[in-house]
Order: structure tokens, then C-alpha cells, then sequence
């Protein structure tokens, strides 16, 4: 889903963004005319990589997100999560799909390597 930067409203409106297995469903609103607040959840199912035994594993997820976007560059010392956004296009798949990259490069260990008590060899 993409939308003109310009066309947000100052009223919280409601959207739903279906990528790949997850759901991106919230609200967004313009709060001044560089910056957009969005609350969110991003719901479903992602593939990760166990950094033990390398095994593809399949997670929930269940992540609230809350996050501005700009319009352009944003020169602030905030504490929140600000994405810049290019051309004046917002495009919610790409959103989608920095989240999900965020995900599977976390590290994740399988539930076979949790239940396993043998230690991990380490390298010095």
C-alpha cells in the first residue's frame, strides 16, 4: 500500500497492509506537515534462522509498533523511531519488509537447541 505524503489526514485513519505472512494493521495521522505518527501492529508468521544449528523455524509474531515518518530529513535529537521517507511516498510494504528484515537478522535459537544442555563450543 502507498500514499502520497501530501494526502494524510490530521485525523487518526485506519489501515490494514497484508506482506508476504505478516499484517501490518494500525493507524496513521499527520501531526505537522514533515511528520506523520503511526501506531501499528505487525502481526503473523516469519522464518529465522537458528544461530546454533542453522535450522529454518517459523516465529509468531505479535509486535506494537509505534514510529514517525518524515517527509525528507530529519534533524531532531527524538528518542522515537523516525523513518525518512523518500519522493514524498509513503509505502507500507517497504515498511513491512525493513521490519521483517530487522527480525531475522536478531538471533534466534530453535526450540530443539534450547532443550539441548550441551555446551556451546566457543572459539577464543
Amino acid at each position: 500500500m502507498k500514499i502520497e505524503f501530501r494526502k494524510v489526514p490530521t485525523t487518526p485513519k485506519e489501515f490494514t497492509n497484508n506482506f508476504a505472512s505478516v499484517k501490518l494493521e494500525g493507524t496513521f495521522c499527520k501531526m505537522s506537515p514533515t511528520l506523520i505518527k503511526v501506531d501499528a501492529t505487525l502481526t503473523g508468521q516469519s522464518s529465522v534462522l537458528c544461530i546454533r544449528c542453522g535450522e529454518e523455524e517459523n516465529i509468531d509474531l505479535d509486535e506494537n509498533l509505534f514510529f514517525l515518518l518524515s517527509d525528507g530529513i530529519y534533524n531532531n535529537e527524538s528518542k522515537d523511531l523516525i523513518i525518512e521517507v523518500e519522493d514524498g511516498i509513503i509505502d507500507f510494504d517497504q515498511i513491512c519488509e525493513s521490519e521483517l528484515s530487522s527480525l531475522e537478522s536478531d538471533y534466534h535459537i530453535c526450540k530443539s537447541c534450547l532443550e539441548d544442555n550441551e555446551k556451546i563450543e566457543k572459539e577464543f
